[in-house]
């Protein structure tokens, strides 16, 4: 007898191959061609832009608690007045140019336009039918747009729908578990998965007197060792904010399917594991320091 059931973390696991898959955009060099043409010159404006603009023409109060942990300040720089450079729909407009480029580049137009890339789509916009709008802000935003005809494009945007569903989720994970914008940022990077100091600070807008407050604040909780590596109670804290969004993201991975999570799995790490060896992503990305 088949059953349906999902394997423990299976949810996760789908997501780590396609959240990537998404991130993409942000490092991509098509990003500054497509952006600059608008009149952008900052990085930093163009990928706060890039990622709000589901949202409309926010300021940065609206983005500082949708995004959760960026510095305010940063944010303030650049929002609203990114808007006055180009509308949210023509940054919507070039974003979908740069990832159909990027993508083009980094797979192929053999993979582009392969039948396994058209059954990731239609996979992942199937899990899309579960997701919930109430509480997810930048979740419903992005629902709200229109789902590309061409294969990787709307694998993408489906892509973008999953991770931004289980980020919203994920938000109501650390505020549960007493984590402020930097804490979450040194203790995700604590376990070796997040990103490097150096890249938390440099597109976050922290400063490093941030960053190391955050760390005795953590120490003083019995998160963090002297050496700055996570305590038992450390582990046991981030294991829990996982879990806890794993519970709020199960619905979209158990409308899918064992059978669809697994498969949307196996190409999703396809995908992304070619995009990384094509350069997809900084070498020191990753790493606690």
């Amino acid at each position: 007898m088949t059953t349906t059931a999902l394997p423990p973390r299976a949810g996760r696991r789908c997501h780590n191959a396609i959240n990537p898959f998404h991130s993409t955009l942000y490092f991509s060099p098509d990003l500054d061609r497509e952006f600059g043409a608008l009149g952008f010159t900052d990085r930093s404006a163009m990928r706060l832009a890039a990622r709000s603009a589901a949202l409309g023409a926010v300021g940065a109060g609206t983005v500082a608690a949708t995004f959760y942990n960026y510095n305010h300040e940063l944010l303030a720089q650049h929002l609203p007045a990114v808007w006055e450079t180009a509308s949210p729909a023509a940054v919507l407009d070039a974003r979908l140019r740069t990832v159909d480029a990027t993508l083009r580049r980094l797979l192929g137009e053999e993979t582009v336009a392969s039948p396994e890339m058209a059954e990731a789509a239609e996979l992942a916009l199937r899990a899309t039918e579960a997701c919930t709008r109430h509480a997810r802000p930048l979740y419903s935003a992005h629902a709200d747009l229109s789902v590309p005809e061409e294969p990787h494009l709307a694998y993408w945007h489906a892509a973008t729908l999953l991770r931004e569903h289980r980020g919203d989720g994920h938000l109501a994970a650390l505020l549960s578990a007493g984590l402020d914008p930097v804490e979450a940022l040194v203790s995700h990077t604590a376990t070796g998965k997040g990103m490097s100091p150096r890249w938390v600070l440099g597109s976050r807008g922290w400063r490093r007197a941030d960053w190391d407050g955050a760390v005795e604040r953590l120490r003083g909780r019995g998160l963090l060792d002297a050496e700055g590596a996570l305590t038992e109670s450390g582990t046991a804290l981030r294991d829990e904010v996982e879990e806890h969004t794993d519970r709020l993201d199960r619905a979209p991975y158990e409308h899918l399917g064992a059978a669809g999570v697994e498969r949307l799995t196996e190409l999703g790490r396809g995908f992304l594991l070619t995009a990384a060896g094509a350069g997809a992503f900084p070498a020191d990305l990753i790493g606690r320091g």
